[in-house]
């Protein structure tokens, strides 16, 4: 089987019970001692410069190990092959002081006899991701014990610069790109067949050692990476075969391919382009194989649609117009580009480095004298290893695929951090990942990238209190609402997870963010002239600009005080229940003042509107909203308000995105029957082709054809509709409210800490039947038209309503 073949099919990641596992049979020394393992480097190679190298060592084993565990990182990336089969991906992104290592236990991989360990590391330098930190390019692989200990990075490892890579610079229709280099390949100049035992590395040179591996906390005179175990589990790998043909130019193609393994070959001296559709988004490891073809020139190209050809070439980069996704008539091509040369020998294989996200790939090769076999194209889908565990079903089949849609947009943001978009930022956004952490409760119940995203943005906070608005991330961004959202997401994760722990420890961080933003209010509590880039949503109309809401003429804003507020509200629940009361007070009654200035600086009583600003002249969905969550505006006025949310064309309109908020408020103030009429921008979506939701409402103009800040359907079917939510710390009690609107049929389950709750319900002749079923131990109760239904734990509930 060829090497990158079983690059693979080897499909590595590891179950949540196997992760923790190895976590417990971590030496102690490992976390609490210098390492005896080195960072390694190839000798007279810069240290921040782009690269990639690779690294071998050959070593004896008397007979197969039942266990060989081994600690592993590098700087930027690496990929860990043990006699030729891929064992570990990583490093998880973190920074220089929460650097993290993977465990990995190599004895499935290992033989009696000689054994070969190896490793390609690769530094993208400046044209790095903005989520990728850096220190300097290295690689540390350590034993777990003293027999595992024969494999520690060290001068006796040996290493060389594959001279036949290059970056190569992503040119795209003019939007904000943040996702790293793509691939320029010579294989006339490549290192080939490196990650085999045959392979002769007598002209390696011995690896240079730089220092010694430290855990985090332990003192030595050098610098360098804090070393901390990998909080998450290995990603993803799954073949993917792309499903169809859509163009094809200057090549007779087999029938089979490329849903299929059909090898075809292109004459010499000639140009092909072939456009493959993988018929929905997705990010993957493309792999090309191939023979022969001495100095073709391959393009693999990857984008997420295709662009309306407006005009001429020299406009290009300012046409920006999509249509329909499943079209190709009349579009042109503009993506990420990875470019190889064939060295003309048997068996070529090219993978990227890193994952690309793609609908459309395009397949271009330019021959030389030689003809070129392709023997076989596919992908290897990549993410974090989310289960879809939670179910529904209802006599609307559009919601089927809603459901769908949003959670393969949630997959496709998730992979060792949550990300804004994969094609283009790859970056965790605070407004993004609180919703994307709750589609990952409400879906899979797994939490474990949800807290790994709180932790990472608590560690980034700045001296000034607030978090940065994304981590990790090279370049420091400021967001201070972001900061406020955090506190949010921090209090989502109190109520639905029994952690508690984990949540106080996350305060102190809290009342950091609420001092910071202490600094900007005047006497009544307002804020003025906040600073750095108050991005709240991409509303484009009303006085939004960049995202930000209008600002009074003294720097006012209802938008950002009731953003402050919320936080103050959420805050002190939180103090409360876990913190200092005297923490609780503060901002109990700062949450108080604010509201009355809030209801008097801003609330128009002739419109009966809260205002954008006091000057009363702009008006938003986004403030009255917030006005409702936060009960500035409450009962039959909150009500009203609602109905003018829905109806009144002069507010400015949320995008999909703070539609998340929107909903929330609209439901609180008695419209959820209504919920299922909001979704018009996801069917728009839908009809125009789209697998995954676009960044922004403008589908036709979006830059990024996958933002999981839109994939809260997925919260709110369950939430909302089912009625399924938690009404006390740790889902330790559970809310059953549904809103059923229209539907005659509608039943799901979600996971729950202890189990699953399922709720199922049968509209007949003006009765609902309900059936609702909590785990064992889990108390609950049913809300129907103001009457509440007493549930019992761990059994069946029928109730006719």
């Amino acid at each position: 089987m060829k090497i990158l073949q079983i690059f693979f099919l080897s499909v590595f990641f590891l179950s949540a019970n196997a992760v923790l596992t190895l976590a417990q049979n971590i030496n102690p020394d490992i976390l609490q001692k210098t390492w005896k393992a080195f960072w390694i480097a190839v000798p007279n190679e810069p240290a921040h410069d782009y690269g990639v190298y690779h690294f071998r060592k050959t070593f004896q084993l008397a007979q197969k190990p039942t266990d060989f565990i081994v600690h592993v990182s590098a700087d930027n990336r690496y990929k860990l092959f043990v006699n030729g089969k891929l064992a570990s991906l990583g490093p998880a992104r973190g920074d220089v002081f929460h650097w993290n290592f993977e465990t990995v236990d190599i004895a499935p991989y290992l033989k009696a006899g000689s054994n070969l360990i190896a490793a390609v590391v690769w530094n993208e330098g400046e044209e790095k991701t903005e989520a990728q930190i850096s220190y300097r390019t290295a690689f540390i692989l350590q034993g777990n014990s003293p027999a595992e200990e024969i494999v520690n990075t060290n001068k006796s490892w040996k290493g060389i610069r594959d001279q036949g890579y290059s970056p190569l610079p992503v040119n795209l229709v003019n939007a904000y790109y943040a996702a790293g280099p793509s691939e320029k390949v010579d294989f006339r100049q490549s290192s080939i067949n490196w990650k085999t035992e045959n392979f002769n590395d007598d002209t390696w040179t011995n690896a240079q050692q730089l220092f010694n591996g430290l855990p985090k906390g332990v003192f030595q005179y050098t610098l360098g990476w804090m070393l901390v175990p990998r909080p998450i589990p290995q990603m993803e790998l799954t073949e993917q075969r792309l499903s169809s043909v859509r163009k094809t130019e200057g090549v007779k193609l087999p029938a089979g391919f490329p849903a299929k393994k059909e090898r075809f070959t292109i004459p010499a001296n000639s140009s092909v382009t072939i456009l493959l559709d993988q018929s929905y988004l997705t990010n993957a490891y493309p792999t090309i194989l191939f023979s022969k073809g001495k100095d073709a020139r391959i393009s693999l190209s990857y984008a997420e649609a295709l662009y309306i050809d407006e005009g001429e070439e020299s406009t290009w980069k300012s046409q920006n117009q999509k249509g329909n996704r499943n079209e190709v008539g009349g579009k042109r091509f503009v993506g990420r580009e990875d470019s190889v040369i064939s060295n003309g020998a048997e068996n070529q294989e090219f993978t990227s480095l890193t994952w690309r996200t793609f609908r459309y790939l395009q397949l271009k090769v330019e021959t030389k004298d030689e003809p070129l076999v392709i023997d076989d194209l596919y992908g290897t889908f990549t993410g974090y290893p989310f289960e879809y565990t939670a179910k529904f079903n209802s006599d609307e089949s559009v919601l089927t695929d809603i459901l769908k849609t949003g959670w393969r947009t949630a997959r496709l943001c998730a992979a060792e951090t949550y990300m804004d978009c994969p094609y283009y930022e790859q970056l965790q956004y605070v407004g993004d990942t609180r919703i994307q952490a709750l589609v990952s409760l409400f879906n899979s119940g797994d939490d474990r990238l949800m807290r790994n995203a709180i932790t990472l943005i608590d560690n980034s906070r700045m001296a000034e209190g607030i978090t940065l608005s994304r981590y990790p991330t090279a370049n420091a961004q400021e967001i201070p609402p972001f900061s406020l959202w955090w506190i949010g997401m921090l209090h989502d994760y109190w109520k639905y997870r029994p952690d508690i722990e984990f949540v106080k420890n996350k305060l102190p961080g809290a009342r950091q963010v609420l001092t910071f933003f202490s600094r900007y209010q005047q006497e009544d509590g307002s804020l003025k002239k906040t600073p750095y880039w108050n991005f709240t949503d991409w509303a484009t109309t009303g006085g939004w600009h960049d995202g930000v809401p209008p600002l009074g003429k003294d720097g006012n804003s209802a938008v950002l005080d009731l953003q402050l507020l919320l936080a103050y509200q959420t805050a002190a629940e939180l103090e409360s229940k876990l913190g200092m009361e005297e923490y609780a007070k503060k901002y109990t009654a700062g949450a108080e003042k604010l509201k009355k200035t809030i209801r008097s600086k801003y609330w128009d009583e002739n419109k009966k509107l809260i205002a954008d600003r006091s000057e009363k002249d702009l008006f938003s969905q986004h403030a009255n909203s917030l006005a409702i969550l936060t009960g500035t505006i409450n009962g039959t006025e909150a009500a009203e308000l609602a109905e003018k949310i829905l109806k009144d064309k002069s507010l400015t309109s949320a995008t999909i995105y703070f539609q998340y908020y929107v909903n929330q408020a609209l439901v609180k103030a008695g419209l959820g029957n209504k919920y299922l009429n909001w979704l018009a921008i996801w069917k728009a979506n839908l009809k125009q082709g789209m697998t995954t939701w676009a960044e922004i409402s403008d589908i036709n103009r979006t830059r990024s054809d996958c933002h999981a800040w839109g994939a809260h359907p997925n919260i709110e079917f369950f939430r909302t509709v089912l009625g399924i939510d938690s009404d006390a710390p740790g889902f330790s009690i559970v809310k059953i409210e549904p809103h059923l609107g229209k539907l005659k049929d509608v039943s799901g389950e979600i996971p729950h800490p202890d189990g699953k709750i399922s709720a199922q319900y049968h509209v007949k002749k003006g009765k609902v039947e309900a059936v609702i079923e909590l785990p064992a131990k889990t108390p609950g109760y049913l809300l129907w038209k103001g009457k509440r239904y007493e549930l019992k734990a761990g059994e069946k509930n029928t109730l006719t309503l």
